[in-house]
């Protein structure tokens, strides 16, 4: 299935900045304000600067709130239950603003739906809802300046579902203005797996690889501007298939080969990658796990469930063993490494029995973080006509057995961190005068004192203390 990592527990997320249209931006002189609000996952992330760089060059500056903005874009995410219903709630709330914009004479307002809900209910939306008036899925918004000067002329599709990624990334500007030192790639979209609770499948289609030398020249954009750390993010990111380079021939290149080709360019410090499969770890990615020193040690393997008849009813593919032999042979390559994975409590069927075998399951290999969620059903996938759905009361305890048990393996491994010197990314300034914020080889955000000078660079950091989500310690000179 495709996988999606959820950031910061599911919350909706605001994504904001500074945007660029192309290697040679033009100079607009009646500027409009853009808010977009982003749900969901780092697909979804990337996918809002993606929107903020096309429509820069038609005048769009992003702001942080939707008050006053003439252009509001809702990014969608329909993973987690009643996804639909909170953008309907949000719109509730833009639908008052709309109003006030157009009686206090300042012009109109335009109201998009964009990602995976656009994608599965964009009809129901565009009835439902009439302030809206674009909706489009995650496969189509590089059409918005297109769209936006359709319904300016009052004539042209308002609804925008179509299913060709190439065409997006090949419409997509290669240059990018990123915000910060590190950032999302999208190297790969869609799914082929079709896990009977995911709907994935549905809202982002099959699965497509991008050409290497596309995301090259991304990766070189942002490495140009700053960047030391890239995540490459895909719903099935380890399925990687992409045409070789131009100079290499005809020819295709895995997840691995295309690490090590990156691993080569200049300014860039770390790489990671995310969310993977079980079924796609091959011999060479495990291979450049080992033998990458840029690639960080941090591996993110959704298991969702420990029990094989729950996996099997899951569609999965795979059984608890072929997952246990993955991780060790994950393990004897990098012994360092940490891992987090997904889980699901309470699928259809699921006994105390299995939801045993989840927790044993986790005992054995151990996890340095997760995301574990309770069953929802998702509208058009099978699991949702599955006998035996399980009470939300009993979904609700078992979730909150699991994530004691997580956290405190999540907290044990962060502990296990003091005393020693770790490598930190500088991000930014925190907790008042001489302190500074990076990320860990591990994700953790890392606190400790140190001259703003150093932002942007990488440290070492000798941890002193640690707790569930972040760590602390001293500088070492030198």
């Amino acid at each position: 299935m495709g996988q999606h990592t959820l950031l910061d527990g599911a919350k909706d997320r605001t994504v904001t900045g500074e945007t660029v249209a192309d290697a040679k931006p033009k100079t607009i002189k009646n500027t409009k304000k853009l808010f977009i609000k982003t749900y969901g996952c780092q697909m979804n992330v990337y996918d809002t600067e993606r929107m903020r760089e096309v429509l820069a060059p038609v005048g769009y500056e992003p702001i942080d709130g939707p008050e006053g903005a003439d252009m509001v874009v809702l990014n969608t995410c329909h993973i987690r239950e009643k996804a639909a219903e909170k953008v309907y709630s949000e719109l509730g709330r833009i639908r008052k603003l709309k109003e006030k914009k157009a009686k206090m004479g300042d012009g109109k307002m335009i109201v998009a739906v964009a990602g995976c809900v656009a994608q599965a209910e964009g009809e129901e939306i565009m009835r439902r809802a009439p302030i809206v008036d674009l909706v489009l899925g995650p496969q189509t918004y590089h059409k918005l300046p297109e769209m936006i000067a359709k319904i300016s002329r009052s004539r042209g599709e308002r609804l925008e579902t179509s299913f060709d990624t190439q065409e997006k990334f090949d419409a997509l500007p290669v240059a990018r203005k990123p915000d910060g030192y590190t950032a999302f790639l999208t190297i790969q979209e869609g799914c082929d797996k079709f896990c009977t609770f995911c709907v994935v499948p549905y809202t982002r289609g099959a699965e497509f690889s991008r050409p290497v030398d596309q995301i090259v020249a991304e990766a070189r954009s942002l490495v140009s501007q700053g960047v030391k750390e890239i995540t490459l993010i895909g719903q099935n990111v380890n399925a990687y298939l992409g045409k070789a380079p131009k100079v290499e021939g005809d020819g295709e290149w895995g997840l691995g080969q295309l690490i090590r080709h990156l691993a080569t360019m200049g300014g860039l410090e770390r790489l990671r990658f995310t969310t993977s499969h079980p079924r796609d770890m091959d011999d060479e990615l495990i291979a450049v796990i080992a033998e990458e020193p840029k690639l960080m040690p941090y591996l993110h393997l959704p298991l969702q469930a420990g029990s094989d008849r729950i996996l099997r009813a899951m569609n999965r593919g795979h059984t608890f063993a072929h997952y246990r032999d993955v991780i060790a042979r994950i393990r004897k390559a990098r012994p360092e490494i940490a891992l987090s994975s997904d889980f699901i409590v309470g699928f259809p069927g699921e006994s105390e029995l299995d939801f045993q075998c989840t927790l044993d399951a986790v005992r054995e290999i151990g996890y340095g973080a997760a995301y574990s969620f309770k069953y929802s059903v998702r509208p058009g996938t099978s699991g949702a006509a599955l006998p035996g759905q399980i009470d939300e009361d009993v979904k609700s305890e078992r979730l909150a057995r699991l994530q004691a048990l997580l956290q405190e393996q999540q907290k044990a491994f962060n502990q296990s961190l003091i005393g020693r010197t770790l490598d930190i990314l500088v991000e930014g300034t925190s907790r008042g005068q001489d302190g500074l914020f990076g990320r860990a080889p591990y994700l953790q955000g890392t606190h400790f004192k140190g001259d703003e000078s150093l932002v942007g660079t990488i440290v070492k950091v000798k941890i002193e203390d640690a707790g569930l989500n972040s760590l602390s310690g001293t500088l070492v000179d030198g």
